[in-house]
């Protein structure tokens, strides 16, 4: 009797990125690679209907990470993602928007690269373009903004952005994260220069059926927030462009229908 001694072969890691929000909005690289995974780790903020397209024998494991929550850690995560990978299973990390875009892909596929994990990247839409969309704003405009900068609201090392060279910059600005700091964003900003009448605007829960806005300008924006309830997730939308946006005409009927 022969015994097949031939090592298992290590399996493959994708790092995923689902949009925005909006099922609709995923890539249909996505769409097959879900298919074919035999683990799905998920990000909290990938909408559920999402994982309709993995298929019915992947092992669903979520690892939620959102601002102000209890989150799984990122180590956690990185050796969780490892440990299958050798095991030889094909691991999906599914995460919202674009794995490279405030997604800390990048510190997922250093890790793996050190375990010689074998990784390949799937693009997202990213929600810094797709949710301002969703309301009429283009975050670039020939007349009005000749470029777009994205930033975070929570850095690691709490550090405030450069808000004088921003300023400097003339880009539309886009604040991932920002929506529990935004009064002291807005102060930052004032400080530097900012306008106080520059239009500005808030995000919630964007491109979903669930999707709430307010259009304002830098000085009234935190209290605007704040009448109209809106919270995390969300986004914060900064610069000429905001005046395009035509909130009134995306009710949550209209994106339903």
């Amino acid at each position: 009797m022969s015994i097949n001694t031939t090592p298992k072969q290590p399996g493959k890691v994708w790092l995923v990125g689902a949009g925005p929000g909006d099922p609709e909005l995923l890539t249909l690289k996505t769409v097959r690679v879900l298919g074919a995974a035999d683990v799905v780790l998920v990000d909290d903020l990938v909408d559920p209907r999402i994982l309709a397209h993995a298929k019915p024998a992947a092992r669903i494991v979520q690892v939620g990470k959102r601002g102000g929550c209890r989150s799984t850690p990122q180590a956690f995560i990185e050796k969780l993602m490892i440990r299958l990978a050798r095991r030889g299973s094909v691991v999906v990390r599914l995460k919202g928007g674009d794995p490279f875009v405030f997604g800390r892909g990048g510190e997922e596929a250093e890790a793996l690269a050190r375990a010689q994990i074998l990784c390949e990247v799937v693009n997202g839409i990213t929600a810094g373009i797709a949710v301002p969309a969703a309301i009429g704003i283009p975050v670039t405009h020939r007349a009005l903004a000749h470029g777009v900068t994205f930033i975070t609201g929570h850095a690691r090392d709490g550090a405030e952005p450069d808000w004088a060279a921003l300023r400097a910059g003339g880009t539309t600005l886009v604040i991932y994260m920002g929506m529990k700091r935004v009064a002291t964003i807005v102060k930052g900003m004032l400080a530097a220069g900012y306008p106080a009448d520059l239009p500005a605007c808030a995000i919630q829960n964007g491109t979903l059926e669930t999707q709430a806005t307010v259009v304002s300008t830098l000085s009234t924006l935190p209290q605007s927030i704040a009448n109209a309830g809106l919270g995390s997730p969300g986004m914060l939308v900064i610069g000429d462009v905001v005046r395009l946006a035509h909130v009134t005409a995306l009710t949550s009927q209209q994106r339903a229908a």
